[in-house]
């Protein structure tokens, strides 16, 4: 078996603020992170890092933040979990789905722990959840595709089959058909969050079936390295990847955790802090879209900003019938739109996806 080493890293800034100190003879709250990927990953992993940099910069030296980094899920996860819990952390951000139960175990056995876990569903009375409705973001990402493809092929790379990769891969196929009735949309499932070789496969198997734009829900630049070589185009992930600008990355998803981390941080602090399940999307400013770049028409970035407007002022959703499910069977009726309960439960691709979703 492949050794793992995690790497523990602490850091606190000296900046005061004006927030109630913490109890108890002016002890520091210690914050702990787990991250899936590496803090240099460039994508989800560099975003929540940058979320954690935010609260040092907010609460200075009444607190302490700590991450440990690149932590597979599973049974590592429980380990890294506990480690944080036992070097004295009391409010811990887990940051990746497949830690869910990982953290609902160690949460049993610290209860005086205060727990927070990224895009799960399972809560209690030391944990909450948060999640951003990533779907927005892929609407919009998902328009500029269906108008920017000139093979009407465009392709997804997904990392796991779960309900909040297959909402964005039928998210962003809605709208590139909405603006484009003949696109197709191809899926090359990469079984990983942050895996640059094996997405840089997917990137390329999706290439040699003639996508000329390319759409991801995994972490690494990767595929726009390859698109780039290919000339085809690419999204941010995560991250705005500006590296990459202005293509083959021509707008971006960017996910701004820092809001959420410096108000649960502060609640903490001032004694406030109760268990929660939040879905923030583009309107509350957790899901960003990164600048459209030049490479993109000016008609189409202008049609791409009025979606964005309109799902940021809620007078639209990315999922408004008419719509049917992949086998023809009715789903939503003429402007009825999905429920929270049905996208966080969706196992099925919309109508029009040929491609069948991993068992």
């Amino acid at each position: 078996m492949q050794r793992r080493t995690f790497l523990i890293t602490t850091a606190a800034v000296a900046a005061l603020t004006g927030v109630p100190a913490l109890a108890q003879d002016g002890e520091k709250l210690k914050v702990g992170f787990i991250y899936v990927g590496p803090v240099g990953d460039g994508g989800w992993t560099y975003q929540h890092d940058l979320g954690r940099k935010a609260v040092e910069a907010e609460y200075g030296d009444r607190i302490e933040t700590t991450f440990i980094e690149s932590v597979p899920e599973g049974a590592d996860a429980e380990r890294a979990i506990t480690q944080l819990a036992l070097a004295g952390n009391k409010l811990i951000f887990t940051t990746s789905f497949g830690f869910m139960d990982a953290t609902i175990n160690v949460a049993q056995k610290f209860p005086d722990v205060k727990f927070e876990h990224a895009t799960g569903y399972k809560r209690a009375d030391n944990v909450s959840t948060y999640d951003a409705r990533f779907y927005e973001g892929r609407a919009v990402m998902g328009t500029i595709a269906g108008r920017m493809t000139k093979s009407n092929k465009i392709g997804y790379i997904g990392s796991f089959p779960i309900p909040e990769v297959i909402q964005g891969i039928n998210s962003s196929f809605i709208h590139a058909r909405k603006v484009n009735p003949d696109v197709e949309m191809k899926v090359v499932w990469a079984y990983s969050w942050f895996d640059p070789a094996k997405e840089a496969d997917a990137a390329a198997a999706l290439i040699a079936e003639g996508v000329d734009v390319i759409l991801q829900h995994t972490d690494s630049t990767a595929p726009l390295a390859k698109a780039q070589e290919a000339g085809a185009i690419g999204f941010g992930q995560a991250s705005d990847m500006a590296a990459f600008k202005p293509s083959p990355r021509v707008s971006a998803i960017i996910d701004n955790w820092a809001p959420y981390y410096i108000n649960r941080v502060g609640a903490v602090l001032d004694g406030t802090w109760e268990s929660q399940g939040v879905w923030l999307g583009i309107g509350d400013g957790e899901v960003e879209i990164g600048e459209i770049t030049e490479a993109v028409p000016a008609e189409v970035k202008a049609e791409a900003e009025a979606l964005k407007e309109q799902i940021a002022s809620g007078a639209y959703h990315p999922f408004t019938g008419p719509l049917k499910k992949q086998d023809g069977s009715d789903w939503l009726a003429e402007g009825q739109t999905a429920t929270d309960e049905d996208l966080s439960q969706m196992n099925f691709y919309v109508e029009g996806i040929t491609a069948e979703i991993p068992k």
